[in-house]
């Protein structure tokens, strides 16, 4: 005990921190509504990214999982209007447009 503190009182200590490297945030995914369609139709993703579906359309749309709206539900998108969903597991996520039921899509995570 008296070596420990005679040693940190003349600062002959060194502390080094290691950490594991960070993983960089998936980066975010665009989908695009327009002429009643969702482009790209289908995509792969990694856990944690974040997909933004934008209305590039005249007319309203919507996003809605096909598990009933469980996994994310999106409201009525304007023209212009934008919808954020972050895919945290893995797993097959099936998606509809509620206005237009023939509008479908589907996002498929990885694990990271």
């Amino acid at each position: 005990m008296t070596r420990f503190l005679l040693a940190a009182l003349a600062g002959t200590f060194t502390f080094a921190a290691a950490s594991a490297p960070a993983q960089p945030a998936p980066a975010a995914v665009i989908v695009k509504i327009g002429n009643f369609t969702f482009g790209p139709q289908a995509l792969t993703v990694a856990a944690g990214t974040t997909v933004t579906w934008v209305n590039q359309d005249d007319i309203p749309h919507t996003v809605v999982s096909t598990d009933g709206g469980k996994s994310f539900r999106s409201k009525v998108l304007d023209t212009g209007d934008r919808f954020s969903f972050t895919f945290a597991r893995p797993g097959s996520f099936g998606y509809f447009c509620s206005i237009h039921p023939h509008m479908v899509g589907k996002v498929v995570v990885k694990p990271r």
